[in-house]
């Protein structure tokens, strides 16, 4: 892996780990000789991410709307900024730029950002692993969630595993780097219609 996409919180969230994980995230990153492509923000574990990646010598590459830019919340120290007309463009060319997907603890744009590349995986659209860390189980609903949707057939079993998840920096990276492409059609009943 060359770079990686990091989906986190515009805020620190009520639990140190949440910061404390970004930090070793970003951190780790860097040392592994991956660039870290993100949001842009300066604030909550964007900027944490961001910040530790940077200061232990990484490439840190964010992508921002303008609209977000003029709430004066981009990083302006980062060693490429970005600034893109709408989400849909930011997301599109955080995907372009990287080789994996990595869930922080965040709120609704982090799942937003996480489900739409799990979608874009599932449709063919790229073959790239998409990882959870899961910080002292903050995304157990969210697993339990696929879980569920494999059991009701909205989703494949193969699909649902490529969901990679893990409780540490260095597990998830790992496991990022071992990942193997799945190649099987979205629809679980299409050979029946």
């Amino acid at each position: 892996m060359k770079r990686v996409c990091v989906f986190c919180g515009s805020n620190q969230g009520t639990n140190p780990a949440y910061g404390f994980a970004a930090e070793q995230l970003g951190k780790l990153l860097a040392q592994q000789n991956i660039g870290l492509v993100y949001g842009g923000g300066k604030v909550g574990l964007m900027g944490t991410v961001a910040d530790a990646a940077l200061a232990a010598g990484g490439e840190v590459i964010g992508v921002i709307p303008q609209a977000l830019a003029d709430r004066e919340i981009a990083h302006t120290g980062l060693s490429k900024l970005h600034i893109v007309a709408s989400m849909h463009e930011r997301k599109a060319l955080m995907s372009d730029y990287v080789d994996a997907f990595i869930a922080l603890p965040g709120g609704m744009g982090t799942l937003e950002e996480f489900a739409e590349v799990l979608t874009w995986g599932q449709l063919g659209l790229h073959q790239k692993p998409c990882g959870l860390l899961n910080i002292e189980g903050y995304y157990n609903s969210l697993i339990a969630f696929f879980n569920q949707a494999v059991q009701a057939q909205f989703v494949r079993p193969e699909h649902r595993s490529a969901v990679i998840e893990a409780q540490t920096c260095e597990e998830l990276l790992e496991k990022l780097n071992q990942y193997q492409p799945i190649q099987i059609h979205k629809w679980i009943d299409r050979d029946q219609t």
